[in-house]
């Protein structure tokens, strides 16, 4: 698609519409290293890789996100973990958003009460 046919606001994504996702079938051994080195490295596991391949890394600002792909038995199975109805899927993603914040501050607190002994 040539630049001036796209619309301005779509122009800064155009080098993204060329880009191609691959997938490499690793061993586990080597994805663990892989994403060791993305967490230590603050990073995600794509762009670590590009860091290993000695690529350019596109910093664009991002918001940290975590995701996970539900089905609709999800949402009834969490519906029913909630007393929700499973198709409010707005109201069972805020009680899943609280319930992973509530995880990682249980297990910030005990990470940090083993650290201190």
């Amino acid at each position: 698609m040539k630049t001036e046919r796209l619309p301005t606001s779509w122009r800064s994504a155009q080098p993204a519409l060329r880009a191609v996702q691959v997938a490499f079938d690793v061993s586990e051994t080597v994805l663990r290293e892989i994403r060791a080195a993305a967490y230590e490295s603050n990073l995600s596991n794509s762009d670590q890789v590009r860091v290993v391949l000695g690529l350019s890394l596109i910093r664009q600002a991002k918001r940290p996100r975590l995701t996970v792909s539900l089905s609709a038995d999800d949402y009834r199975q969490l519906g029913r973990r909630y007393g929700l109805d499973p198709d409010d899927s707005l109201a069972i993603k805020e009680r899943v958003m609280a319930e992973l914040l509530a995880f990682a501050s249980e297990r910030g607190a005990k990470r940090k009460r083993k650290s201190q002994t």
